[in-house]
């Protein structure tokens, strides 16, 4: 699935089974999949509330719904590549937004929303310089549970990272305030 035709006619040549999505709604009946992931794409789409509920969808009872997405509201970690994950003030603004979104989760579920942001023109184009939608692990998961899914893992890797590494990074609490968001969860109904 992609939203540019371009791309689709070029992995059509490679898959015939690719198709075109109007950022609405995905082309399939209700349960069509065992499961279904979106791999850094949430960040790039226009209305992700509904895409997550668009994913739950077409995704089988008890089947699993799966979304990697980078986390723009880190708190912790170096060598951040996007200007909102970058330097001490904004990592404390990060942080002040995730406890306000925290809040409304509790006080007001029906208010809360993924940040948008303004994507970055460079010439020399950096990774999710064309990101339009703050990620981060704590509201995919709230979605996917408001769709009708229990969270099964959240993960602040997103790839291969040795074992130990792995289990420390992803031991406590503080892997929603690092890197990525890697949110597994299974549709309860």
């Amino acid at each position: 699935m992609d939203v540019s035709e371009p791309n689709i006619a070029r992995a059509q040549k490679l898959c015939g089974s690719c198709q075109i999505y109007d950022g609405k709604h995905l082309p399939f009946p209700d349960g069509y999949f065992a499961a279904a992931g979106a791999f850094n794409v949430l960040e790039h789409v226009e209305e992700p509330e509904n895409f997550i509920k668009e994913l739950v969808r077409v995704v089988e009872a008890t089947g699993r719904t799966i979304i990697s997405s980078p986390n723009f509201f880190r708190v912790v970690g170096f060598r951040d590549y996007h200007p909102k994950m970058r330097g001490v003030t904004n990592k404390f603004l990060n942080w002040r937004r995730l406890c306000e979104k925290r809040r409304q989760m509790k006080m007001d579920p029906k208010a809360v929303r993924f940040d948008r942001m303004l994507p970055i023109v460079n010439e020399l184009f950096s990774p999710d310089d064309d990101a339009i939608v703050a990620t981060n692990p704590l509201e995919i998961s709230f979605f996917l549970q408001q769709s009708g899914c229990e969270v099964e893992s959240v993960a602040c890797t997103d790839r291969y990272v040795a074992g130990p590494v792995d289990f420390a990074l992803n031991l406590t609490p503080l892997r929603y305030l690092m890197f990525n968001a890697f949110v597994v969860a299974r549709k309860i109904h």
